[in-house]
């Protein structure tokens, strides 16, 4: 009697160790650093941007910049959770190549919005000196929803195909954040990128790594 309830305790060990591998793997396949590295950076970035506005000072750079030097080590964390799997599915390989578009998405979209800016600001001013509205003539005060747009494509996406709901919502949020934008003056805006970024990458990146570390664990228990 005895045996038989120390064979029944150990065979629902493994069963439990199974569901929480298992588990680990349907919820995502990363460790979430990425996505709390990118909720992180996007969130300073914006309310730095929003403090310059609030107080009337100006860095010697475009704080925004860092994005483009974050792809260095988003990169490195890419290849070091490449060679860590063992097999690559093809689910893994399509979110990947998602979220490498995203990259480039970014950084053309930035380098596009700089150029029209740079186009755009001297028409803006002389319209503005002529008497007309400056918030119509203004092209900064747009282009947080282009923003917000972008974000949301490749989030929602990893979040339908994983079936991960914290990102999948994240995704709507930034949509619903892009529209919000348009109708709200550019300090709202930055707040409002900020939250879309904590909402739909910190958080989200936060979850996946807590899953991760379980996941480690039940496999270390497994391995015993």
């Amino acid at each position: 009697m005895a045996t038989e309830e120390k064979q029944l305790t150990e065979k629902e060990s493994l069963d439990l160790i199974a569901m929480m591998i298992n588990k680990a793997k349907n919820a995502y396949y990363e460790t979430g650093v990425s996505a709390i590295m990118w909720g992180t950076l996007i969130a300073i970035c914006s309310l730095e941007r929003l403090a310059e506005l609030q107080f009337g000072y100006q860095l010697p750079f475009d704080i925004f910049l860092l994005t483009l030097i974050a792809v260095i080590p988003q990169v490195i964390i890419s290849m070091r959770e490449n060679k860590q799997r063992k097999v690559r599915t093809y689910d893994e390989e399509y979110i990947d190549t998602v979220w490498v578009a995203f990259g480039i998405c970014i950084f053309l979209m930035i380098v596009v919005v700089n150029v029209i800016f740079n186009a755009w600001e001297p028409l803006a001013s002389d319209f503005e000196k002529l008497g007309g509205h400056p918030n119509p003539a203004r092209f900064n005060e747009y282009v947080s929803a282009l923003f917000l747009l972008l974000y949301g494509l490749p989030t929602f996406i990893t979040g339908a195909a994983c079936k991960f709901k914290p990102m999948l919502w994240g995704g709507i949020i930034c949509w619903i954040s892009c529209i919000v934008t348009l109708f709200t003056p550019i300090k709202i805006d930055l707040l409002l990128t900020a939250a879309s970024a904590i909402m739909a990458w910190l958080i989200p990146g936060i979850i996946i790594k807590k899953e991760h570390r379980e996941y480690k664990k039940a496999q270390a228990v497994a391995n015993v």
